[in-house]
């Protein structure tokens, strides 16, 4: 069982099993797909535009949220989609953005770059896939305009920092053990010194966990179990000079199960500093205060909590989404293991002084 299928049967959705229609093909019955959700009171259809344009394609407006059909991605977005019968798991789209959808009978799990999306999940209505917008909006490149009173949402590209991001592997593999990490690199930026002040970090972030494996490889005794460690990464945006993405880092070294380190990065362009929350939201200078009693208040009535917090111990432990910063605590430090890694969201709005950019400081 590989990293995603172990987080998805943690942290993922609910149990589901039937087929699914792609492309106007059904798949076969033995693919145990996710059964479909009936039309009820509050499901209703809305038109898709491309760049303003009028498509064939229709999504689906629920609970306040919107679905996209995949058909979308496919026929419009112009993604190739392939389907597994092996692993049950259809991959869309390609490079850092490529999109795994894994059925089972836990739910649809997600995985953009190989990273596990924990806060997302696929649909299967009415015998066809679909994927949240949000999972275009924050990590695929795309954003989206809904009009209520036509029913249509226009998705257009984001516009995003001139740069290529492409994934470097750590590999080693031995009898009982296997070691795949992935990590970002960047290229393109107009800046040659802050281009390999960002690489040299994130490439310093994957060697020391490679030499953590190493050591614990070395006492290794052949009568334990395999050793596995395997690292993903997803860039959560990418704009206004500005790069954040955050990366898993997980070892299994016997037990129940492994464990994931979370580390998150967020970079300015123009010099290759990695930013701290201070760095971001220093113009309220009562940023630190306010996220405390913020995060404290939803930490404490959480499900899982431990209790233990008495503030923010780091100013690392975050990464940016569009308009939004999300901050997060490890496996166990406040929480059990099954509620996985507590995120807290709030919009820079919420957070900084009316008419204020995060940005606004940066060299």
């Amino acid at each position: 069982m590989n990293k995603m299928k172990k987080l998805a049967r943690t942290w993922g959705a609910g149990m589901l099993a039937a087929g699914i229609v792609l492309g106007g093909t059904v798949l076969p019955a033995e693919a145990g797909l996710a059964a479909p959700v009936k039309a009820k009171a509050d499901y209703s259809r809305i038109a898709l535009k491309w760049n303003g344009a009028i498509t064939p394609q229709q999504g689906i407006l629920r609970d306040g949220k919107t679905w996209i059909p995949i058909t979308f991605l496919k026929n419009v977005l112009g993604m190739p989609i392939t389907y597994s019968k092996a692993d049950n798991t259809y991959t869309v789209g390609q490079g850092i953005r490529q999109t795994r959808l894994m059925v089972s009978e836990y739910g649809i799990s997600l995985s953009v770059n190989g990273y596990f999306i924990s806060e997302y999940e696929g649909r299967n209505f009415n015998n066809h896939l679909y994927v949240p917008f949000g999972l275009l909006n924050d990590y695929l490149g795309y954003r989206g305009d809904f009009s209520a009173s036509s029913r249509r949402l226009n998705v257009t590209n984001r516009p995003l920092n001139a740069l290529t991001v492409t994934t470097e592997t750590y590999a080693k593999e031995a009898e009982g053990v296997t070691v795949k990490l992935d990590y970002p690199q960047i290229s393109g930026l107009v800046s040659a010194s802050a281009q390999q002040s960002i690489n040299d970090t994130l490439k310093k972030s994957a060697m020391s966990f490679a030499a953590e494996a190493d050591r614990a490889i070395a006492e290794r005794s052949e009568e334990e179990r395999p050793y596995e460690y395997d690292s993903d990464y997803v860039v959560t945006y990418n704009q206004n000079d500005v790069i954040s993405l955050v990366m898993d880092q997980y070892a299994y070294t016997g037990g129940a199960h492994g464990t994931t380190l979370r580390q998150a990065f967020t970079f300015s362009l123009k010099d290759g500093k990695r930013l701290l929350l201070g760095d971001l939201f220093g113009a309220n200078p009562n940023y630190k205060k306010l996220l405390n009693e913020k995060v404290g208040k939803q930490l404490r009535v959480s499900g899982g909590y431990l209790g233990g917090f008495n503030g923010l111990n780091t100013e690392k432990y975050f990464y940016l989404k569009e308009g939004r910063v999300v901050l997060f605590f490890q496996l166990y430090e406040y929480t059990a293991y099954a509620a996985g890694f507590p995120e807290f969201t709030f919009t820079f709005k919420e957070l900084l002084p009316s008419g204020s950019s995060p940005f606004a400081g940066l060299k």
